[in-house]
Protein backbone atom coordinates (compact mmCIF):
# COMPACT_ATOMS: atom_id res chain seq x y z
CA UNK A 1 0.00 0.00 0.00
CA UNK A 2 1.13 3.52 -0.78
CA UNK A 3 2.26 5.46 2.45
CA UNK A 4 0.85 8.56 3.64
CA UNK A 5 2.68 11.85 3.57
CA UNK A 6 2.48 11.62 7.44
CA UNK A 7 3.51 7.76 8.16
CA UNK A 8 6.98 8.75 5.77
CA UNK A 9 7.78 11.46 7.86
CA UNK A 10 7.36 9.57 10.64
CA UNK A 11 9.65 6.47 9.52
CA UNK A 12 12.31 8.63 8.18
CA UNK A 13 12.63 10.29 11.52
CA UNK A 14 12.70 6.77 13.09
CA UNK A 15 15.05 6.21 10.36
CA UNK A 16 17.23 9.09 11.13
CA UNK A 17 17.40 8.19 14.83
CA UNK A 18 18.06 4.54 14.38
CA UNK A 19 21.92 4.79 14.42
CA UNK A 20 22.21 6.53 17.49
CA UNK A 21 19.50 4.87 19.02
CA UNK A 22 21.11 1.15 18.07
CA UNK A 23 24.72 2.59 18.81
CA UNK A 24 23.56 3.30 22.82
CA UNK A 25 21.63 0.39 23.28
CA UNK A 26 24.26 -1.89 21.82
CA UNK A 27 26.78 0.41 24.31
CA UNK A 28 24.48 -0.25 27.29
CA UNK A 29 24.11 -3.89 27.13
CA UNK A 30 27.95 -4.67 26.16
CA UNK A 31 28.70 -2.98 29.53
CA UNK A 32 29.10 -5.20 32.20
CA UNK A 33 28.93 -3.12 35.06
CA UNK A 34 25.23 -1.93 34.74
CA UNK A 35 22.79 -4.18 36.53
CA UNK A 36 20.14 -6.08 33.82
CA UNK A 37 17.37 -3.85 35.48
CA UNK A 38 18.89 -0.43 35.24
CA UNK A 39 19.82 -1.79 31.95
CA UNK A 40 16.07 -2.21 31.19
CA UNK A 41 15.18 1.04 32.13
CA UNK A 42 17.03 2.59 30.49
CA UNK A 43 16.76 0.97 27.14
CA UNK A 44 12.64 1.63 27.50
CA UNK A 45 13.83 5.07 27.89
CA UNK A 46 15.87 5.58 25.03
CA UNK A 47 13.55 3.83 22.81
CA UNK A 48 10.43 5.87 23.71
CA UNK A 49 12.63 9.21 23.28
CA UNK A 50 13.21 7.56 20.17
CA UNK A 51 9.81 7.31 18.73
CA UNK A 52 8.41 10.27 20.65
CA UNK A 53 11.03 12.83 19.14
CA UNK A 54 9.96 10.81 15.29
CA UNK A 55 6.18 11.81 16.24
CA UNK A 56 7.16 15.23 16.95
CA UNK A 57 8.89 15.29 14.16
CA UNK A 58 5.70 14.18 12.50
CA UNK A 59 3.49 16.51 13.73
CA UNK A 60 6.03 19.19 13.58
CA UNK A 61 5.95 18.79 9.33
CA UNK A 62 2.62 17.86 8.89
CA UNK A 63 0.49 20.54 10.96
CA UNK A 64 1.78 23.29 8.72
CA UNK A 65 0.35 21.77 5.46
CA UNK A 66 -2.70 20.66 7.01
CA UNK A 67 -3.47 24.12 7.80
CA UNK A 68 -2.85 25.53 4.22
CA UNK A 69 -5.02 22.90 3.46
CA UNK A 70 -7.73 24.13 5.33
CA UNK A 71 -6.85 26.87 4.13
CA UNK A 72 -6.99 26.73 0.48
CA UNK A 73 -10.48 24.64 0.84
CA UNK A 74 -12.11 27.73 2.68
CA UNK A 75 -10.45 29.98 -0.69
CA UNK A 76 -12.47 27.37 -2.34
CA UNK A 77 -15.52 27.60 -1.24
CA UNK A 78 -15.51 31.50 -0.94
CA UNK A 79 -14.74 31.93 2.40
CA UNK A 80 -11.92 34.26 2.41
CA UNK A 81 -12.16 35.17 6.22
CA UNK A 82 -9.78 32.67 7.30
CA UNK A 83 -6.05 33.52 8.14
CA UNK A 84 -2.72 31.88 9.01
CA UNK A 85 -1.12 32.57 11.98
CA UNK A 86 2.77 33.56 10.51
CA UNK A 87 5.75 32.53 12.54
CA UNK A 88 9.25 34.95 11.40
CA UNK A 89 9.59 36.42 7.72
CA UNK A 90 12.87 34.81 7.32
CA UNK A 91 11.01 31.00 8.27
CA UNK A 92 10.58 29.25 5.10
CA UNK A 93 6.53 28.04 5.83
CA UNK A 94 6.36 31.82 7.41
CA UNK A 95 6.66 33.19 3.95
CA UNK A 96 4.25 30.52 2.15
CA UNK A 97 1.72 31.50 5.13
CA UNK A 98 2.44 35.05 4.20
CA UNK A 99 1.75 34.56 0.10
CA UNK A 100 -1.87 32.47 1.53
CA UNK A 101 -2.75 35.53 3.25
CA UNK A 102 -2.67 38.04 0.71
CA UNK A 103 -3.92 35.73 -2.11
CA UNK A 104 -6.68 35.54 0.19
CA UNK A 105 -7.37 38.94 0.79
CA UNK A 106 -6.61 39.57 -3.79
CA UNK A 107 -9.54 37.23 -4.01
CA UNK A 108 -11.66 38.67 -1.36
CA UNK A 109 -11.29 42.22 -3.23
CA UNK A 110 -11.88 40.89 -6.49
CA UNK A 111 -14.84 38.54 -5.68
CA UNK A 112 -16.35 42.07 -3.70
CA UNK A 113 -15.64 43.97 -7.20
CA UNK A 114 -17.05 41.09 -9.46
CA UNK A 115 -20.43 41.11 -7.08
CA UNK A 116 -20.39 45.24 -7.06
CA UNK A 117 -20.31 44.92 -11.09
CA UNK A 118 -22.70 41.73 -11.15
CA UNK A 119 -25.18 44.15 -9.11
CA UNK A 120 -24.95 46.98 -11.04
CA UNK A 121 -25.22 45.28 -14.33
CA UNK A 122 -28.64 43.93 -13.02
CA UNK A 123 -29.67 47.43 -12.01
CA UNK A 124 -28.65 49.04 -15.21
CA UNK A 125 -30.52 45.81 -16.71
CA UNK A 126 -33.55 46.12 -14.66
CA UNK A 127 -33.74 49.64 -14.91
CA UNK A 128 -33.20 50.30 -18.95
CA UNK A 129 -36.38 50.19 -21.30
CA UNK A 130 -35.30 47.81 -23.58
CA UNK A 131 -35.97 44.22 -23.37
CA UNK A 132 -33.23 41.65 -23.11
CA UNK A 133 -33.27 37.70 -23.43
CA UNK A 134 -30.45 34.89 -23.31
CA UNK A 135 -30.96 31.92 -24.58
CA UNK A 136 -28.83 29.08 -24.16
CA UNK A 137 -27.49 26.41 -26.89
CA UNK A 138 -31.29 24.44 -26.72
CA UNK A 139 -33.27 28.27 -27.53
CA UNK A 140 -34.20 28.06 -24.05
CA UNK A 141 -34.52 31.43 -22.28
CA UNK A 142 -32.31 31.92 -19.12
CA UNK A 143 -32.19 35.83 -18.16
CA UNK A 144 -34.85 38.49 -18.48
CA UNK A 145 -34.92 41.91 -17.12
CA UNK A 146 -38.09 43.85 -16.43
CA UNK A 147 -38.91 45.39 -19.40
CA UNK A 148 -38.90 41.35 -21.16
CA UNK A 149 -41.15 40.65 -18.34
CA UNK A 150 -43.61 43.81 -19.36
CA UNK A 151 -43.29 42.77 -23.13
CA UNK A 152 -44.58 38.60 -22.22
CA UNK A 153 -46.33 39.96 -20.12
CA UNK A 154 -45.10 37.63 -17.48
CA UNK A 155 -43.22 37.39 -14.22
CA UNK A 156 -39.17 35.84 -14.54
CA UNK A 157 -40.34 32.53 -12.86
CA UNK A 158 -42.64 31.37 -15.29
CA UNK A 159 -40.67 32.35 -18.32
CA UNK A 160 -37.23 31.26 -17.38
CA UNK A 161 -36.61 27.85 -19.16
CA UNK A 162 -39.51 27.94 -21.81
CA UNK A 163 -38.19 27.67 -25.55
CA UNK A 164 -38.48 30.64 -28.13
CA UNK A 165 -41.27 29.16 -29.63
CA UNK A 166 -43.28 29.00 -26.85
CA UNK A 167 -42.36 32.62 -26.26
CA UNK A 168 -43.10 33.73 -29.36
CA UNK A 169 -39.33 35.10 -29.95
CA UNK A 170 -38.52 32.58 -32.40
CA UNK A 171 -38.27 34.69 -35.25
CA UNK A 172 -35.63 36.88 -33.29
CA UNK A 173 -32.72 34.27 -33.40
CA UNK A 174 -32.77 33.80 -37.31
CA UNK A 175 -32.39 36.40 -39.75
CA UNK A 176 -29.89 39.64 -39.56
CA UNK A 177 -28.03 40.36 -36.47
CA UNK A 178 -29.36 44.04 -36.61
CA UNK A 179 -32.86 44.69 -38.22
CA UNK A 180 -36.72 45.54 -37.96
CA UNK A 181 -39.40 43.36 -37.20
CA UNK A 182 -43.35 44.09 -36.92
CA UNK A 183 -44.62 41.67 -34.42
CA UNK A 184 -47.26 41.11 -32.16
CA UNK A 185 -46.70 40.02 -28.24
CA UNK A 186 -48.63 40.01 -25.01
CA UNK A 187 -48.27 43.60 -24.30
CA UNK A 188 -49.02 45.00 -28.02
CA UNK A 189 -47.85 45.25 -31.35
CA UNK A 190 -46.05 47.49 -33.16
CA UNK A 191 -42.39 48.16 -34.78
CA UNK A 192 -39.04 46.48 -32.86
CA UNK A 193 -35.30 46.72 -33.49
CA UNK A 194 -33.82 43.80 -33.04
CA UNK A 195 -29.99 43.22 -32.11
CA UNK A 196 -28.68 40.05 -31.74
CA UNK A 197 -25.09 38.54 -30.61
CA UNK A 198 -23.56 35.47 -29.57
CA UNK A 199 -21.70 34.90 -26.07
CA UNK A 200 -20.28 31.91 -23.85
CA UNK A 201 -21.37 30.99 -20.85
CA UNK A 202 -20.18 27.83 -18.66
CA UNK A 203 -18.35 27.07 -22.26
CA UNK A 204 -21.28 26.88 -23.93
CA UNK A 205 -22.89 29.28 -26.58
CA UNK A 206 -25.44 31.81 -25.70
CA UNK A 207 -27.32 34.16 -27.57
CA UNK A 208 -28.03 37.78 -26.23
CA UNK A 209 -31.18 39.60 -28.05
CA UNK A 210 -32.01 43.08 -27.51
CA UNK A 211 -35.49 44.25 -28.62
CA UNK A 212 -36.27 48.00 -28.78
CA UNK A 213 -39.82 49.65 -29.76
CA UNK A 214 -39.58 51.58 -32.28
CA UNK A 215 -43.25 52.40 -32.63
CA UNK A 216 -43.47 55.06 -29.57
CA UNK A 217 -39.87 56.88 -31.44
CA UNK A 218 -41.61 56.86 -34.55
CA UNK A 219 -44.72 58.13 -33.39
CA UNK A 220 -43.21 60.95 -31.34
CA UNK A 221 -41.50 61.94 -34.66
CA UNK A 222 -44.76 61.78 -36.31
CA UNK A 223 -46.26 63.80 -33.94
CA UNK A 224 -43.38 66.51 -33.91
CA UNK A 225 -43.75 66.42 -37.88
CA UNK A 226 -47.14 67.29 -37.21
CA UNK A 227 -46.49 70.09 -35.08
CA UNK A 228 -43.36 71.69 -37.18
CA UNK A 229 -46.66 71.05 -40.70
CA UNK A 230 -49.32 73.10 -38.36
CA UNK A 231 -46.69 75.61 -37.43
CA UNK A 232 -45.36 76.81 -40.78
CA UNK A 233 -49.07 76.01 -42.59
CA UNK A 234 -51.03 78.35 -39.69
CA UNK A 235 -48.13 80.68 -40.39
CA UNK A 236 -48.45 81.41 -43.56
CA UNK A 237 -52.31 81.20 -43.33
CA UNK A 238 -51.96 83.84 -40.90
CA UNK A 239 -50.24 85.83 -43.32
CA UNK A 240 -52.31 85.73 -46.58
CA UNK A 241 -55.62 86.25 -44.34
CA UNK A 242 -54.63 88.92 -41.81
CA UNK A 243 -54.37 91.27 -44.76
CA UNK A 244 -57.43 90.21 -46.36
CA UNK A 245 -59.46 90.28 -43.47
CA UNK A 246 -58.24 93.82 -43.03
CA UNK A 247 -58.55 94.97 -46.39
CA UNK A 248 -62.00 93.09 -46.55
CA UNK A 249 -63.23 95.49 -43.66
CA UNK A 250 -61.88 98.28 -44.57
CA UNK A 251 -63.80 97.96 -48.54
CA UNK A 252 -66.68 96.86 -46.42
CA UNK A 253 -66.72 100.25 -44.32
CA UNK A 254 -66.26 102.51 -47.33
CA UNK A 255 -69.02 101.06 -49.12
CA UNK A 256 -71.34 101.56 -46.43
CA UNK A 257 -70.40 104.73 -45.96
CA UNK A 258 -72.56 107.74 -48.09
CA UNK A 259 -71.87 109.52 -49.59
CA UNK A 260 -68.30 107.60 -50.88
CA UNK A 261 -65.30 109.44 -50.91
CA UNK A 262 -63.98 110.26 -54.26
CA UNK A 263 -61.09 108.14 -54.27
CA UNK A 264 -63.17 105.04 -53.38
CA UNK A 265 -63.15 103.25 -56.76
CA UNK A 266 -59.38 103.57 -56.75
CA UNK A 267 -59.42 102.36 -52.85
CA UNK A 268 -61.50 99.53 -54.19
CA UNK A 269 -59.41 98.52 -56.76
CA UNK A 270 -56.18 98.48 -54.87
CA UNK A 271 -57.87 96.58 -52.04
CA UNK A 272 -59.16 93.93 -54.75
CA UNK A 273 -55.55 93.79 -55.84
CA UNK A 274 -53.97 93.38 -52.99
CA UNK A 275 -56.27 90.10 -52.09
CA UNK A 276 -55.97 88.91 -55.17
CA UNK A 277 -52.13 88.92 -54.80
CA UNK A 278 -52.36 87.36 -51.48
CA UNK A 279 -54.79 84.65 -52.64
CA UNK A 280 -52.60 83.81 -55.34
CA UNK A 281 -49.30 83.41 -53.16
CA UNK A 282 -51.57 81.02 -50.92
CA UNK A 283 -52.49 79.37 -53.80
CA UNK A 284 -48.85 79.00 -55.04
CA UNK A 285 -47.94 77.89 -51.30
CA UNK A 286 -50.37 75.10 -51.31
CA UNK A 287 -49.47 74.11 -54.85
CA UNK A 288 -45.43 73.95 -53.49
CA UNK A 289 -46.18 71.67 -50.53
CA UNK A 290 -48.46 69.62 -52.97
CA UNK A 291 -45.37 69.39 -54.89
CA UNK A 292 -43.09 68.64 -52.18
CA UNK A 293 -45.72 65.68 -50.72
CA UNK A 294 -46.16 63.89 -53.80
CA UNK A 295 -42.69 63.31 -55.21
CA UNK A 296 -43.28 60.82 -57.72
CA UNK A 297 -40.72 57.44 -57.42
CA UNK A 298 -37.26 57.76 -59.78
CA UNK A 299 -37.59 56.67 -62.99
CA UNK A 300 -34.24 55.27 -63.85
CA UNK A 301 -32.67 56.04 -67.06
CA UNK A 302 -28.83 56.81 -68.08
CA UNK A 303 -28.59 60.29 -67.57
CA UNK A 304 -24.61 61.82 -69.00
CA UNK A 305 -23.63 64.31 -65.95
CA UNK A 306 -22.17 66.45 -68.90
CA UNK A 307 -25.43 66.83 -70.87
CA UNK A 308 -27.51 67.66 -67.87
CA UNK A 309 -25.72 70.33 -66.51
CA UNK A 310 -25.21 72.52 -69.60
CA UNK A 311 -28.54 71.97 -70.07
CA UNK A 312 -29.14 73.53 -66.91
CA UNK A 313 -26.94 76.08 -67.32
CA UNK A 314 -28.81 76.86 -70.83
CA UNK A 315 -31.90 77.75 -68.65
CA UNK A 316 -30.41 80.34 -66.47
CA UNK A 317 -30.48 83.48 -68.14
CA UNK A 318 -30.58 86.20 -65.17
CA UNK A 319 -26.29 85.12 -65.40
CA UNK A 320 -24.19 82.77 -67.19
CA UNK A 321 -22.42 80.22 -64.76
CA UNK A 322 -18.98 79.09 -65.88
CA UNK A 323 -18.64 75.23 -66.15
CA UNK A 324 -15.61 73.46 -64.71
CA UNK A 325 -15.96 70.67 -66.79
CA UNK A 326 -15.39 66.89 -65.53
CA UNK A 327 -14.34 63.12 -66.34
CA UNK A 328 -17.67 61.58 -68.51
CA UNK A 329 -20.03 60.49 -66.47
CA UNK A 330 -23.53 58.16 -66.66
CA UNK A 331 -25.75 57.46 -64.12
CA UNK A 332 -28.49 55.78 -63.57
CA UNK A 333 -31.05 58.50 -62.91
CA UNK A 334 -34.72 60.14 -62.92
CA UNK A 335 -33.09 62.99 -66.04
CA UNK A 336 -36.44 65.39 -64.74
CA UNK A 337 -36.02 64.92 -60.78
CA UNK A 338 -31.95 65.36 -61.18
CA UNK A 339 -32.31 68.27 -63.66
CA UNK A 340 -35.12 70.08 -61.29
CA UNK A 341 -32.68 69.78 -58.11
CA UNK A 342 -29.53 71.51 -60.19
CA UNK A 343 -32.26 74.22 -61.37
CA UNK A 344 -33.31 74.60 -57.41
CA UNK A 345 -28.94 74.45 -56.67
CA UNK A 346 -28.56 77.11 -59.65
CA UNK A 347 -30.98 79.61 -59.01
CA UNK A 348 -30.07 79.95 -55.41
CA UNK A 349 -26.46 80.33 -56.36
CA UNK A 350 -27.48 83.21 -58.61
CA UNK A 351 -29.87 85.09 -56.18
CA UNK A 352 -26.76 85.03 -53.71
CA UNK A 353 -24.24 86.26 -56.30
CA UNK A 354 -26.50 88.86 -57.44
CA UNK A 355 -25.96 90.45 -54.06
CA UNK A 356 -22.37 90.95 -54.41
CA UNK A 357 -21.97 90.84 -57.98
CA UNK A 358 -19.92 87.72 -57.87
CA UNK A 359 -19.66 84.32 -59.89
CA UNK A 360 -20.88 81.43 -60.02
CA UNK A 361 -19.82 78.31 -61.18
CA UNK A 362 -20.69 74.45 -61.20
CA UNK A 363 -18.75 71.43 -62.25
CA UNK A 364 -19.07 67.73 -60.89
CA UNK A 365 -16.36 64.74 -60.16
CA UNK A 366 -16.10 60.88 -58.85
CA UNK A 367 -15.60 60.11 -55.36
CA UNK A 368 -15.06 56.52 -54.28
CA UNK A 369 -18.02 55.40 -55.93
CA UNK A 370 -20.29 58.45 -55.78
CA UNK A 371 -20.86 61.43 -58.57
CA UNK A 372 -20.39 65.01 -56.86
CA UNK A 373 -22.43 67.76 -58.79
CA UNK A 374 -21.27 71.17 -57.12
CA UNK A 375 -22.58 74.83 -57.50
CA UNK A 376 -20.57 77.36 -56.39
CA UNK A 377 -21.03 81.50 -55.53
CA UNK A 378 -19.56 84.57 -54.89
CA UNK A 379 -22.52 85.51 -52.22
CA UNK A 380 -22.62 86.84 -48.43
CA UNK A 381 -22.38 82.78 -47.51
CA UNK A 382 -24.79 81.22 -45.42
CA UNK A 383 -26.25 83.28 -42.46
CA UNK A 384 -28.18 80.79 -40.64
CA UNK A 385 -27.77 76.68 -41.36
CA UNK A 386 -29.71 74.63 -39.05
CA UNK A 387 -33.17 75.90 -40.68
CA UNK A 388 -31.84 74.83 -44.43
CA UNK A 389 -33.85 72.04 -45.13
CA UNK A 390 -36.87 72.86 -42.89
CA UNK A 391 -40.30 73.06 -45.29
CA UNK A 392 -41.61 76.56 -46.13
CA UNK A 393 -38.39 78.11 -44.38
CA UNK A 394 -36.95 80.56 -46.49
CA UNK A 395 -34.69 83.82 -45.99
CA UNK A 396 -35.79 85.51 -49.67
CA UNK A 397 -38.56 87.82 -49.96
CA UNK A 398 -41.25 86.03 -52.10
CA UNK A 399 -38.91 82.91 -51.47
CA UNK A 400 -41.55 79.29 -50.83
CA UNK A 401 -39.10 77.60 -48.73
CA UNK A 402 -39.45 74.04 -50.32
CA UNK A 403 -36.63 74.56 -53.06
CA UNK A 404 -33.70 72.83 -51.17
CA UNK A 405 -36.36 70.09 -49.26
CA UNK A 406 -37.56 68.90 -52.54
CA UNK A 407 -33.75 68.80 -53.82
CA UNK A 408 -32.40 66.97 -51.17
CA UNK A 409 -35.37 64.75 -51.39
CA UNK A 410 -34.75 64.29 -55.45
CA UNK A 411 -31.09 63.36 -53.67
CA UNK A 412 -32.45 60.76 -51.14
CA UNK A 413 -35.01 59.02 -53.27
CA UNK A 414 -31.40 58.41 -55.78
CA UNK A 415 -29.61 56.81 -52.74
CA UNK A 416 -27.66 59.65 -52.90
CA UNK A 417 -27.19 63.45 -50.50
CA UNK A 418 -27.24 67.15 -50.87
CA UNK A 419 -25.33 69.19 -48.73
CA UNK A 420 -24.50 72.93 -48.30
CA UNK A 421 -22.08 74.72 -46.56
CA UNK A 422 -19.76 78.04 -46.83
CA UNK A 423 -17.20 77.90 -48.74
CA UNK A 424 -13.38 77.22 -47.11
CA UNK A 425 -11.17 80.08 -48.30
CA UNK A 426 -13.61 82.67 -49.70
CA UNK A 427 -16.73 84.15 -49.40
CA UNK A 428 -19.97 82.30 -50.61
CA UNK A 429 -21.75 78.89 -50.52
CA UNK A 430 -20.99 75.74 -51.88
CA UNK A 431 -24.10 72.73 -52.82
CA UNK A 432 -22.62 69.33 -53.15
CA UNK A 433 -25.23 67.02 -54.82
CA UNK A 434 -24.21 63.55 -54.55
CA UNK A 435 -25.90 60.47 -56.35
CA UNK A 436 -24.32 56.58 -56.58
CA UNK A 437 -22.90 55.43 -59.74
CA UNK A 438 -24.90 52.20 -58.80
CA UNK A 439 -28.42 52.33 -58.48
CA UNK A 440 -30.40 52.00 -56.06
CA UNK A 441 -32.39 48.83 -55.67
Amino acid sequence: MRLSHERRLFLLALAAGLPGAGLGLALLWASGTVPASTRWVVSATLVGAWVGLAAVVRRQAAYPLQTLANLLEALREGDFSMRARRSADSDAMGEVLREVNLLADTLHEQRLGALEATALLRRVMEEIDLAVFTFDAERRLRLVNRAGERLLQEPAERLLGSSADALGLADCLTGDAARTLRATFPSGSGQWGVRRSVFRAGGEPHQLVVLSDLSRTLREEERQAWQRLIRVLGHELNNSLAPIKSLAATLRSGLLRQPRAVDFESDLEAGLRTIEQRSDSLGRFVGAYGQLARLPRPRLQRVAIADRVERVVALERRQAARIEPGPAVVVQADPDQVEQALINLLRNAVDASSETGGAVRIGWGVQRGVVEVWVEDDGPGLAETANLFVPFFTTKPGGSGIGLALSRQIAEAHGGSLELANRIGGSGCRATLRLPLEPVA
